[in-house]
């Protein structure tokens, strides 16, 4: 027992220092297999050894069992909001206050630290004697609620602290390990990965999130651990509340920055330090903040400016909720009040009914909005989000505009609450929600306002890529009775097309080259374009790799499709179900009449040789690639024997690019890294791990 506990321990603080690396200092020392092995050896060993569990093992950031509630938790510290400043001469005026307050001999040691304001949740993390024992939401400042399972699923968060190296040593110094250390952090979600999850949702037919900071929020405040481990969060460390250890105490902010990375928190790098001498200096960077929004790979909603003497702050003290001694400053054009309309629905292809905000016109950032998202009937009744009511509307870049919240200190009684209602406003058919799901759907296979949106997917990029072919027309051709089935896109009335205004003979004969040439896209394209519930591209891939055509998969049970590798008892029912609707089958095989290839599976990883090319090559992915979605293209490199990881650095040795790369296309480019577009990616080869 005593040889399997030091094999337990060793495991354990190999696989921290390990994690720390990889999540926290993106430079792995090992390979993913290698680390894999060691992880799979520590759970085998829990498993048979339970008096050896540890509630702060690396194998708990899996994720566990449904909790029933989160308990609230009083906060030791106050976790208390900063004042805003719009301006220039809100920062002067700011800074004018403080020099009023403190006493001249103190005004020459005056200096500031200046951080990114992340939008992501505010969490509160409690250690004792260096393990992590506690953590909380804000909540009111006062109280949060317990969500320390949840959090012990985000990678960057240390488990023990400090984080050990492989001979024992910590992370960065030798400090030793705090009595107690209460300090606060941001848990966000970068936008790629933001994109990317919400595109997989989607595919699924599954519920997508409005934003990133939502969907962060989302993923630590669900009941089952284990699917927050599933989300792609990351945390930022930025303020210490207490701490109680065997060192000399830091004596300002900047210092305590210094302290926690050398503990191994995660410190965003792009924080400064300022004097007073410098001020006109921090003013520039400060209003400059939108340059850095934009090469970074977050979401940020300003800068936050920190007088930096700890004894100073102390000093200024508090003024009612809000601290002295920071700031934070905001843009105000990129958010705008402005009177909710009404609250309009739409008809997605799968039968979701999403509400939209119809607002009174309103410039963001000079663009005039007049829409905005609301998610889903749960954002609504949440955020008590009345017609009529004033309400704060967001527009980041190219996001779609969405409402923040009401304002219901502006109401004069004359605002309606609004309800989802029982009927689709396309067919008229009974709107149906599912159990334990938040989307509500309208279930009529013949609903317009579907079928117009299973077009439009079905000719898209992603499935049948059908080159031409996009919403105008899917609206145009349903519209007319032409398309009544997706099979009819493969009958079209090509003679009344031509009739139509702006349809000449050029454009009739390239949309009709369009549709003959998606006929050989293969089933794996086919399989994606029908829209099936769960069944995406990925998953789409890796059913065909196990069936010669679509008429077989058609044919196959439950039990068989379980036993699949990544496709679980919802993705097998789906299928199942959907292929269990005689409509559905004669879909198929009207598709089979037509000559549509549904034997040819042409998935990504049937081309991939024996050879591995990328074998020690680690990849970045970013941009919306113009065929693959990035969980295609990650696939792809994998089974070439590379890995992807979610950030450039310099140990990244090609970064692929789609369109709008934006800032991690920047980083590589400054670095030297090597860009790979979609067809060099593909065109696979030893070629392509040659020195630029």
């Amino acid at each position: 027992m005593n040889k399997t506990r030091r094999r337990v321990d060793d495991l354990r603080d190999l696989i921290l220092h390990h994690q720390h690396r990889y999540y926290v200092l993106d430079d792995p020392e090992i390979s993913d297999a290698a680390f894999d092995a060691l992880f799979r050896e520590l759970q085998t060993l829990e498993e048979q050894n339970p008096e050896l569990s540890d509630p702060n093992s690396p194998t708990v950031r899996v994720g566990g069992a449904v909790a029933e509630r989160f308990e609230k938790v009083d906060h030791q510290v106050p976790v208390l909001s900063l004042a805003n400043a719009y301006g220039e001469e809100d920062l002067r005026r700011w800074r004018g206050r403080l020099l009023r307050l403190l006493p001249e001999e103190e005004q020459g040691l005056l200096a500031y630290v200046v951080e990114p304001k992340f939008d992501g949740l505010t969490v509160v993390l409690r250690y004792e004697n260096g393990s992590f024992t506690l953590g909380a939401t804000r909540g009111d400042g006062e109280v949060g609620e317990n969500i320390t399972p949840n959090l012990k699923t985000v990678r960057q968060l240390p488990l023990q602290i400090p984080v050990a190296s492989q001979d024992g040593v910590a992370a960065a110094t030798s400090l030793p390990p705090p009595r107690r250390l209460i300090l606060r952090g941001e848990v966000y979600v970068e936008e790629d990965d933001f994109g990317e999850f919400n595109r997989t949702q989607e595919e699924k037919g599954e519920r997508t999130y409005a934003n990133p900071r939502n969907f962060a929020a989302g993923s630590l405040r669900l009941l089952d651990s284990s699917i927050s481990a599933e989300r792609p969060l990351k945390l930022w460390t930025y303020q210490t509340f207490l701490l109680e250890a065997e060192i000399e105490p830091p004596l300002s902010h900047w210092d305590s920055l210094e302290l926690l990375r050398g503990y191994g928190f995660p410190v965003c790098d792009e924080s400064r330090r300022f004097s007073d001498e410098e001020w006109e200096e921090l003013v520039g960077f400060v209003t400059n903040w939108q340059a850095l929004r934009q090469r970074l790979p977050y979401e940020l909603d300003g800068m936050v400016v920190k007088v930096d003497l700890l004894s100073q702050q102390g000093r200024l003290g508090f003024t009612g909720k809000d601290p002295r001694w920071a700031v934070a400053f905001k843009t105000g054009g990129e958010e705008a009040t402005t009177r909710l309309m009404d609250i309009g629905i739409k008809v997605g292809r799968t039968g979701a009914i999403t509400p939209n905000a119809v607002l009174e016109p309103v410039s963001i950032g000079g663009v005039t909005v007049q829409a905005a998202t609301l998610h889903n009937a749960d954002y609504v009744e949440e955020l008590d989000i009345r017609i009529g009511d004033t309400v704060l509307v967001k527009r980041a870049g190219d996001v779609i505009p969405k409402v923040l919240r009401p304002l219901p200190e502006l109401r004069d009684g004359s605002e309606k609450p609004w309800k989802m209602p029982a009927e689709c406003p396309s067919c008229g058919e009974c709107l149906v929600r599912p159990p334990e799901e938040a989307a509500t759907y309208c279930f009529n296979n013949a609903c317009p306002d579907q079928l117009v949106r299973k077009v439009e997917y079905f000719v898209s990029r992603g499935a049948m890529d059908i080159v031409g072919f996009g919403t105008k027309q899917a609206e145009l051709f349903v519209g007319n009775g032409y398309i009544q089935t997706l099979a009819d896109v493969y009958r079209l009335p090509w003679e009344q097309i031509e009739e139509l205004e702006g349809y000449g003979d050029r454009r009739v004969e390239n949309l009709r080259l369009g549709v003959r040439e998606s006929k050989s896209r293969g089933a794996t394209r086919l399989l994606t374009a029908l829209g099936i519930r769960f069944v995406g591209s990925v998953v789409a891939e890796l059913l065909m790799e196990q069936f010669d055509a679509i008429g077989e998969l058609m044919e196959t049970d439950v039990e068989t499709l379980g036993e699949i590798e990544g496709v679980g008892p919802k993705i097998a029912e789906a299928v199942v179900s959907y292929f269990a609707l005689e409509p559905n089958r004669a879909l198929v095989n009207s598709f089979a009449d037509l000559g549509v290839d549904l034997a040819t599976p042409h998935g990504r990883r049937a081309a991939v040789p024996d050879e591995q090319p990328f074998a020690g090559k680690t990849f970045v992915i970013t941009g919306t690639l113009p065929s693959m979605s990035r969980s295609e293209a990650k696939s792809r490199i994998e089974a070439w024997g590379g890995k992807v990881t979610g950030s450039v650095s310099s140990k990244t040795d090609f970064l692929l690019a789609g369109e709008k790369a934006g800032s991690k296309l920047e980083k590589a480019e400054r670095l030297g890294i090597r860009i790979l577009s979609e067809q060099e990616l593909l065109a696979g080869g030893a070629h392509m791990v040659q020195p630029a």
